[in-house]
């Protein structure tokens, strides 16, 4: 038995999600709140398996609601539920912790494919809301490697191939020093500081087999 805490300001959309869980013989709604303060005091005591949250309540809203919760309650899974489909809403409450996010336009199959993925530890994004996420993702996560220009990586390549400063000087027509100073920047960027470090990243990202 999944026991459910049921986090929304709007009481008829709370009773609308109690009464599709209600209806499953593998739910129990131990409560219902209208608002993050609320969510998180009753998450600490409950502690319960899931918690339905709303992005947008007054008070304390679901982001940082759920940030809380998870640190009293860390064992509760969190599935967020909204009417926004941008994606800094997804994002931010996926970055506190929520496992899932389905819109609240969604039909019942698809809610309670949202809420069995979530409590089976597995992540739900509604698919409306895929793309933009994926959009939003590649805008604001970056490879280390991007942060080297052309030439850098081709020195790293050629570090992480055991050759000398010297040999790499002489391959690409450039002085000792200049090669060193690429090496330099490189350790720089990459926030590193041993030639076993740089190895390690070259073979991750494919410049080395």
């Amino acid at each position: 038995m999944t026991t459910v805490l049921l986090a929304d300001d709007h009481a008829i959309v709370r009773r609308g999600f109690s009464m599709i869980l209600a209806a499953q013989p593998d739910f129990r709604i131990v409560a219902e709140v209208s608002n993050g303060r609320e969510a998180v005091e009753q998450g600490e005591q409950l502690q319960p398996a899931l918690c339905v949250m709303d992005v947008s309540m007054p008070d304390l809203n679901g982001i940082e609601a759920t940030r809380r919760l998870l640190k009293v309650s860390p064992r509760t899974r969190v599935i967020a539920v909204s009417m926004h489909k941008d994606s800094v809403y997804v994002r931010e409450i996926l970055r506190a912790g929520a496992k899932g996010y389905v819109l609240k336009d969604s039909n019942e199959s698809e809610f309670l494919k949202a809420v069995r993925a979530v409590s089976a530890g597995k992540g739900y994004l509604s698919p409306e809301i895929a793309d933009a996420v994926l959009d939003d993702y590649r805008k604001h996560v970056t490879n280390p490697i991007d942060l080297l220009s052309s030439r850098e990586r081709e020195v790293l390549q050629m570090i992480a191939e055991s050759k000398t400063n010297k040999e790499i000087a002489t391959t690409l027509s450039l002085s000792v020093y200049t090669v060193e100073a690429h090496r330099g920047r490189i350790m720089e960027k990459l926030n590193m500081h041993s030639i076993s470090e740089l190895v390690r990243f070259a073979f991750r990202n494919g410049l080395i087999d």
